[in-house]
């Protein structure tokens, strides 16, 4: 009985350090995420109130700001692009 309770301890330890590294992985991630927000560039854009109602109401839908449905949408169009030529 003593030794079950020592695997299952032995298996739950070796479960947390491997949580704690995909924690720690994450954390990096996050971090390279955010200097690389960092780096964008900023711009006006005019639109439409028709079709700003429509970008909202799709980012909502998407659980997303509307400058980061622009910003996906954009993205998007430049992947089509691409795999087109």
């Amino acid at each position: 009985m003593a030794e079950d309770i020592n695997k299952k301890e032995e298996q739950l330890q070796k479960r947390l350090e491997k949580l704690k590294s995909m924690e720690d992985e994450i954390r990096r991630k996050e971090k390279a995420l955010k200097e690389k927000e960092k780096t964008k560039k900023q711009m006006v854009l005019r639109l439409s109130p028709a079709l700003w109602n429509e970008i909202a109401a799709w980012a909502e839908e998407d659980f997303r700001s509307i400058n980061g449905q622009v910003e996906y949408l954009l993205s998007e169009c430049v992947r089509t692009r691409k795999k087109g030529k």
